[in-house]
């Protein structure tokens, strides 16, 4: 278990990360999503309209998936918050552990 003093060490030293699950923005990101809607807008020339509405529901489901993986990283941070508050009421101790 860290004691509040390594977390805030940790967090200044850049050893944690509150944006670790956080899409990056660079230009090879923006460059490969304007890759893969080029690709979709392509394909979706190409395709008769019940392909299309295939395909739309199939991106519904991408974007679902994706709801969960957001979920997931929202519990994540909000485990690493708990964390660290635990560690600042205990004054300096150890975090408090998990119930069993």
């Amino acid at each position: 278990m860290m004691t509040t003093r390594k977390i805030f060490e940790g967090l200044y030293n850049g050893d944690f990360s509150v944006f670790e699950r956080k899409v990056p923005r660079t230009t090879e990101n923006k460059a490969l999503h304007k890759k893969i809607n080029d690709e979709e807008r392509y394909f979706v020339q190409k395709m008769s309209i019940d392909d299309c509405q295939r395909f739309q529901k199939l991106q519904d489901l991408y974007m679902e998936s994706s709801s969960y993986e957001q979920e997931d990283a929202f519990a994540y941070g909000f485990r690493f918050a708990t964390m660290i508050m635990s560690a600042v009421f205990v004054g300096g101790g150890e975090p408090v552990s998990k119930v069993k």
